[in-house]
């Protein structure tokens, strides 16, 4: 049996207005059905991507106020501590308590692997 929300996209996107390019939106919207309503199956699914363009934002504009860097050695590591930053601002950690935490190896916090396990639990 349909649930409402199935019932009333069917009803929604089998509209036929008589304007082709709108009914081609429609329907090529209706095809898409299965994945527009998976957020009714799965509510843990974001209903957008803007975290993971905001994190490619932050290391494009670095790089345009950068300019670029000579090698790729560098670039890898501008790219891994950009990383970092972002995932750590994320999880609300302190980006710096992080990293000193890290280089001075008292390791007291937990590292963010881990904190992403936790949270996605």
């Amino acid at each position: 049996m349909k649930t409402s929300a199935e019932s009333q996209f069917d009803q929604v996107f089998s509209t036929i207005t008589g304007y082709e390019k709108l009914d081609e939106r429609i329907c090529k919207t209706k095809e898409n059905k299965e994945h527009l309503l998976k957020v009714l199956i799965l509510p843990e699914i974001p209903l957008h991507n803007n975290a993971a363009e905001l994190a490619a934002r932050a290391k494009v504009r670095k790089r345009d106020v950068s300019l670029q860097t000579k090698t790729d050695e560098v670039t890898r590591a501008k790219d891994t501590f950009m990383t970092i930053v972002q995932t750590a601002k994320k999880l609300s950690v302190s980006t710096y308590d992080y990293i000193f935490d890290r280089v001075s190896n008292t390791f007291e916090m937990p590292s963010l692997a881990k904190l992403i396990r936790e949270k996605a639990h």
